[in-house]
């Protein structure tokens, strides 16, 4: 980087010196956030510790030097533990590396073939359902590590296995599970506890971290025989390579049917993350095409090494953003800390019992399962956008993750049915004055034609103003307002002012949702 003044995300100018600052300050906060979120989602996918660790560096150091959104953080997400739960469980962790080998392929098809704009247009009805699904299970798989247990096959199975999880505690003895529960309870009441009275001075430590500190200091400070996590002397220990006999596991068209699911579902957690980021800061916006291509370097190395897969990460990402970065550099730093950190006191993470872990994923999937997004859909768009959200949740506890996304994006397809014969849509784009565009949208906005839409939405320029004509629009479905809405307020951050017609159903629909 230059010596010359840059841009912060709030639009000051700072020198080199200020900038390294913010991000180093920055890298640090986000290292702490991700070393506790690294091990235990890797634990809830069913794999070591250190698998995890080793995809928080890669998604630190490889894709934070190569993603497409700056601010973005990547590595393991609690959205693809359940997967890889299932995959471990059915294939074998061996099997892994090469579905991520692939699934990393994918995604650099995906970038190259410039896809991204698609994943943009999965209803955030499936989303949003998918996320609540998964928080779900990671909470009833984690609930019997809390208890000294190992979670069972699937998510009916753990969620049925919980009654007797509970009646099987003893009052009269305190054994295994008793202690467990202990480390587990401390750890979930300590970071609860911080996120309600955390003074404004400390916003920045992160509660997970305090969360397993605390169930840690009470595991050795009472002595308690529980488990803890198992991490190898070097960090080179956890590199398992796959052989050509993994590879050629391939062959088989249901691994490679989760390859693509794989890839699928990590690229829209990925590219909802983005999305998310961009609304916190006012700096450079998403490039979807990199970040792709990024995300499949990042899980293709991820593969060729055993690790687990990685996606862009909203809690860490939120992080990096709230503890002031301004460039990808505080992104790599953090991968560099995760890196030292266990390469040079691996003995400090083998004093962390499971359960503290376990206590840090159910706060954190019990975060996903929010009502707030459903209630949002039904009061603003009706009854079939909360059905697909519903059908997607229920699906994807009952079934399996891909049936439950699958479900939702059929469903969302019935949302096209009664405009089939009124599906064209025309996009008129000119200057009307300095500094003036006029973006006039006519005929069918659904998510289909999104991506059109979002070309021609971001061709727009900043700063001056824009009009968004949606006069003569005779449909706009729920996906397409959430992105208009999301558009109308990025574009309102970098000082343009958006304009939309008054007297307009469709208009009026998106202020309802948001936009101004």
């Amino acid at each position: 980087m230059s010596n010359a003044a840059v841009s912060s995300p709030n639009g000051a100018k700072q020198g080199f010196g200020a900038i390294f600052s913010r991000d180093l300050t920055a890298s640090i906060v986000v290292f702490l956030v991700a070393m506790p979120l690294c091990m235990g989602i890797a634990v809830a996918s069913g794999v070591p510790a250190e698998r995890g660790l080793i995809t928080g560096i890669i998604g630190g150091i490889v894709v934070g030097a190569l993603a497409g959104s700056p601010l973005q953080v990547s590595g393991p997400a609690a959205g693809l533990a359940v997967i890889v739960f299932e995959i471990v469980a059915k294939h074998g962790l061996s099997t892994l590396g090469p579905i991520l080998v692939l699934a990393g392929l994918v995604q650099l098809a995906a970038g190259a073939l410039r896809m991204g704009q698609w994943f943009r247009a999965i209803s955030p009805a499936v989303v949003h359902g998918m996320l609540a699904g998964i928080g779900v299970l990671i909470v009833a798989g984690q609930f019997h590590v809390l208890f000294g247990d190992k979670p069972r096959a699937n998510g009916l199975e753990n969620l049925l296995a919980i009654p007797g999880a509970i009646t099987g505690l003893s009052v009269s003895t305190f054994g295994a599970a008793e202690a467990a529960l202990l480390v587990g309870v401390v750890t979930i009441g300590s970071i609860l506890l911080w996120e309600k009275i955390r003074p404004a001075k400390l916003k920045l430590v992160p509660g997970a971290l305090l969360g397993v500190l605390a169930g840690t200091f009470v595991a050795m400070g009472f002595g308690l025989d529980v488990q803890k996590i198992a991490v190898p002397e070097s960090i080179a220990g956890a590199i398992a390579v796959p052989g050509m006999a993994d590879f050629a596991k391939l062959a088989d068209p249901m691994i490679i049917l989760t390859a693509v699911a794989v890839a699928f579902i990590a690229s829209a957690e990925t590219l909802l993350s983005a999305a998310a980021v961009d609304r916190m800061h006012d700096g450079p916006r998403t490039k979807y095409n990199k970040e792709l291509g990024a995300q499949g370097v990042g899980n293709l190395l991820c593969g060729l090494v055993g690790a687990l897969p990685m996606t862009g990460v909203i809690v860490r990402s939120s992080a990096n953003v709230q503890a002031g970065a301004v460039t990808r550099a505080s992104a790599i730093l953090h991968g560099v800390w995760i890196l030292a950190f266990v390469a040079l006191l691996p003995f400090v993470l083998r004093q962390v019992p499971s359960a503290a872990l376990a206590g840090v994923l159910v706060v954190t999937g019990w975060k996903l399962v929010s009502l707030d997004h459903v209630r949002h859909l039904f009061a603003r768009y009706g009854l079939l956008p909360a059905l697909i959200w519903a059908a997607t949740f229920v699906m994807v506890v009952a079934t399996d993750l891909l049936t439950g996304v699958l479900v939702g994006l059929a469903l969302t397809v019935v949302e096209l049915l009664p405009n089939l014969k009124r599906m064209r849509l025309k996009i008129a784009q000119q200057n009307v004055g300095e500094k003036e565009q006029e973006i006039r949208l006519e005929g069918a906005a659904t998510f289909v034609q999104l991506p059109k839409i979002t070309k021609a939405l971001d061709a727009a320029p900043d700063g001056g103003v824009v009009r968004l004509d949606t006069r003569a629009l005779t449909v706009l479905d729920h996906t397409t307002t959430e992105v208009l809405s999301e558009w109308v307020k990025s574009k309102e951050r970098t000082g343009s002012k958006v304009e939309l017609p008054n007297a307009c159903v469709f208009g009026e629909r998106l202020r309802a949702a948001g936009a101004h």
